[in-house]
């Protein structure tokens, strides 16, 4: 069953990134011969105006093949008002672009959609406090629970930690204790910490942390709205530092995962709640979309490099350069393939 669910979210996926390039590329009158899901031998299509819908073998993917662009024949070219190569570099951008930026778009409304249902968070409830810790010296203690900071109304323990880190000097925190408001001031210090990168860094703090009481957000329509935005941006943001880090070498390649490990997360995630699958094709779809604009070529961000190429030089990169780079952008893009298979099966072999 999880098997079943990794194929239907992916396919998922790969529909809204596809249709996001469909839907410009038609828009700016170029034909569009093939729309497909998957790749490699036709399992089923249906024609339908001037377009073939397929279903192909491997699931891992997808395309639209327009006329005159053919990532399997980079130098071809088609002549005509609908071919997409007789189109100006900036609407070819455009296209380029709006398969990721339809994966950002899906991911708003996924997280939007799990805001309306009932997003869950840490609640601002202290769970231990660290001795001799500014928190201990102003009297806070177990099972606190924090409801705001000056005049910022919290709701999650998030909310502690952005109030903390995005100001300076003393802070007045007001607690419920056994049913009584209480106001204690607090003066942070700058101790040493890790991100999510586990990098060190230097980071405001008071010495407590989350009791592991988990609440249910009631959101408006409109907070649901700035859920949504707020999640895909740290989603995003979260990812593109992700792919720095690991080109600089803080993250080893030793944490990239390939297919087997997403298909394990999301058959998992399907096995816990709609909420958590819900959540993890989201995170995916940002994945997508941001992997997608990395300056590879054969992926869409490569092609957006070479029109943007185009723009500034006015002139097209040479058929034997553009040959070159896009046989290298899929040499990258099959060694990080196999890179997460190996690692993907160095885990399943560890852990047993």
């Amino acid at each position: 069953m999880g098997t079943i669910t990794f194929i239907l979210v992916l396919s998922f996926l790969v529909f809204f990134h596809e249709l996001g390039h469909f839907l410009a590329a038609r828009y700016f009158g170029v034909k569009v011969h093939v729309f497909s899901i998957g790749f490699g031998k036709q399992l089923f299509s249906k024609e339908w105006k001037g377009t073939t819908w397929q279903f192909a073998l491997i699931p891992l993917g997808g395309y639209v093949k327009m006329k005159g662009q053919d990532d399997t024949k980079p130098i071809n070219e088609e002549d005509g008002d609908d071919s997409y190569n007789t189109k100006s570099p900036w609407q070819r951008i455009v296209i380029l672009f709006a398969g990721p930026f339809a994966n950002f778009i899906l991911a708003a409304i996924l997280y939007f959609v799990i805001a309306i249902l009932g997003a869950s968070a840490l609640a601002p409830s202290i769970g231990t406090v660290v001795e001799n810790s500014p928190a201990k010296k102003a009297g806070l203690i177990k099972n606190d629970e924090i409801y705001k900071i000056n005049n910022t109304n919290v709701q999650t323990w998030e909310d502690i930690g952005k109030v903390i880190t995005n100001t300076q000097g003393p802070l007045k925190f007001y607690i419920k204790r056994d049913n009584k408001n209480i106001a204690k001031t607090i003066n942070p210090y700058i101790s040493d910490s890790q991100n999510m990168f586990k990098e060190k860094i230097k980071k405001r703090m008071i010495g407590i942390s989350p009791s592991g009481k988990v609440i249910k957000l009631d959101l408006s329509f409109g907070e649901s709205l700035v859920f949504a935005y707020e999640k895909t941006i740290f989603a995003s943001t979260m990812i593109f530092q992700g792919v720095q880090k690991l080109i600089q070498g803080v993250i080893p390649s030793s944490e990239v995962g390939g297919v087997l490990t997403i298909g394990k997360v999301v058959s998992d995630a399907s096995a816990s709640s709609i909420i958590a699958l819900l959540s993890i094709t989201a995170l995916i779809s940002v994945n997508l979309g941001v992997l997608n604009l990395l300056p590879i070529p054969a992926l869409d961000g490569g092609h957006i490099m070479f029109n943007i190429y185009e723009m500034i030089t006015r002139r097209k990169p040479s058929d034997q350069v553009f040959m070159f780079l896009t046989i290298a952008g899929w040499v990258i893009l099959a060694g990080l393939m196999l890179l997460g298979i190996y690692n993907d099966i160095t885990r399943i072999f560890l852990n047993d």
